[in-house]
């Protein structure tokens, strides 16, 4: 008998996928469980398994579709089924070479799904007209005012628009910035970096910045939340599991470091570098991108310095740290030349207060100019 296989349920409330790519094509043999589609959900890219062994009988959707849980994805005809029968339900004859074809049978089309979408001859046939059509140049539309390109808002790119637009709907985001002396800081990394490289690892400044941030919060656990709006609760979240902004070639992922309140600085330098490695080669699984109760963004990795970073809902804060930059500053009573660390943190005014997220930022600071304080209350 003949199976159609449509898109499961992937599970983590998801209710759409793009289809990234056929690794199949119809006239396939597959076996149960094999991996027959890569689908992008939610940042991560997931390979759908078969159900059912079979030839792939007709694929029902394109490279770049976007599928519904639930759609009809691929038809697959069981071993009984492969054409033992024609269009009227007669045998068909069967010789040394395989099955002949039957008067009045039409050849099969051997085309890919999007040949077949730019086809428009009869059940799907080329006609000369789309050879024609797909040799001619193409011009690039134009609007009043000159050229123009148009560009699909697909994948990453349009879950991460997705994802913005729900944050700025449902929060009431403010920003507010302050700035961090982190001489000392800049120091140490530069005299520990060989000893940290030789245990197999690079030493970055975000491990520091994390356990600062995890320290402030255990003071200010407002930031650490999330609001349940039906009920009218602020949830305040006992766990520390920081969601890091990771920038890859195909847009923003944000990685989820759990219970960094467990962690030591050289252990969270490990897992940043791990995390930061699959996102980029699309290896990352759902389960690391989901559960963050706080978000880190260190975006003066790329020359910025302040910023008014978009909240990771349903966190209810992210704190973004600028390029660290040499300035006059006031250091024990004389001016000298510092290393000067921007901060910017955006926060939902719902759960608390300007006065209360100057706070929160004056004991990050505390914790990034005074290393001793930092280590003394670190795992």
């Amino acid at each position: 008998m003949s199976h159609e296989f449509k898109l499961p349920d992937l599970g983590e409330g998801i209710a759409e996928v793009e289809l990234r790519r056929w690794l199949v094509k119809e006239g396939d043999r597959v076996a149960e469980h094999q991996i027959v589609v890569e689908v992008e959900t939610d940042k991560a890219v997931v390979e759908v398994p078969s159900p059912h062994k079979g030839t792939v009988a007709r694929i029902h959707r394109l490279e770049g579709d976007t599928v519904k849980v639930g759609e009809l994805l691929l038809e697959i005809a069981g071993e009984t089924d492969l054409q033992l029968t024609d269009s009227g339900g007669r045998p068909r004859s069967v010789g040394i070479v395989g099955i002949l074809p039957e008067p009045g049978d039409e050849p099969e089309i051997l085309a890919t799904p999007l040949v077949r979408k730019l086809a428009s001859g009869p059940r799907g046939s080329i006609t000369p007209e789309d050879l024609e059509s797909a040799a001619a140049p193409q011009q690039s539309p134009t609007e009043d005012f000159g050229a123009v390109e148009r560009q699909p808002l697909r994948g990453m790119r349009r879950t991460t628009a997705r994802n913005l637009l729900a944050s700025q709907r449902l929060t009431a985001f403010v920003t507010t910035m302050e700035e961090a002396d982190v001489t000392d800081l800049w120091q140490l990394r530069q005299r520990e970096q060989q000893t940290v490289e030789e245990r197999g690892t690079h030493l970055t400044f975000l491990p520091f910045f994390i356990k600062a941030v995890q320290h402030a919060l255990r003071e200010h656990p407002s930031f650490n939340a999330t609001i349940d709006d039906p009920a009218e609760q602020i949830i305040i979240k006992k766990h520390y599991h920081f969601g890091i902004a990771v920038e890859t070639p195909e847009g923003l992922m944000v990685p989820v470091i759990r219970d960094v309140d467990k962690k030591s600085i050289l252990e969270l330098a490990t897992e940043i570098r791990d995390l930061g490695r699959k996102a980029r080669e699309r290896t990352i699984g759902l389960n690391e991108l989901k559960g963050s109760s706080f978000t880190i963004t260190n975006f003066g990795h790329f020359g910025g310095v302040f910023a008014t970073p978009i909240i990771n809902w349903p966190n209810v804060a992210v704190l973004g740290f600028g390029r660290i930059v040499e300035r006059p500053w006031v250091h024990r009573g004389e001016i000298a030349i510092r290393k000067i660390l921007p901060l910017s943190l955006t926060f939902d005014h719902r759960v608390t207060d300007g006065a209360e997220a100057g706070q929160f930022l004056a004991k990050v600071v505390r914790y990034l100019e005074d290393l001793a304080l930092l280590f003394i209350e670190s795992v």
